[in-house]
């Protein structure tokens, strides 16, 4: 089994400088990824460049990366930072989002 590091997913993270998260996929390893947004690899004017201090929120892991995308897209349409928490929070409620997307 691979380890969640590598699995291909949707990830959430949050920088508390700016009190925001991002949403993103990957198919990478997920802890080089938050480390690439911190290092401003992604372009020195990206949304995720304006801070260094992103931490991973949520990994949500799926089989494939269209489904990545898809959750993605859901979590993004949602433009909520309550509705990002309560993944976290009500398990009951991610289950849904992946069963859904």
């Amino acid at each position: 089994m691979r380890s969640l590091l590598f699995m291909t997913g949707c990830y959430i993270i949050y920088s508390t400088i700016l009190n925001k998260f991002y949403v993103g996929a990957t198919q990478d390893d997920v802890s080089q990824r938050v480390e690439k947004h911190n290092l401003g690899t992604y372009g020195k004017h990206r949304y995720t460049a304006t801070v260094k201090d992103w931490e991973l929120f949520i990994f949500i892991p799926t089989n494939d990366y269209a489904h990545a995308i898809r959750i993605e897209r859901k979590i993004k349409a949602m433009k909520s930072a309550v509705y990002i928490r309560n993944l976290v929070a009500y398990p009951e409620l991610l289950d849904k989002l992946v069963s859904s997307t």
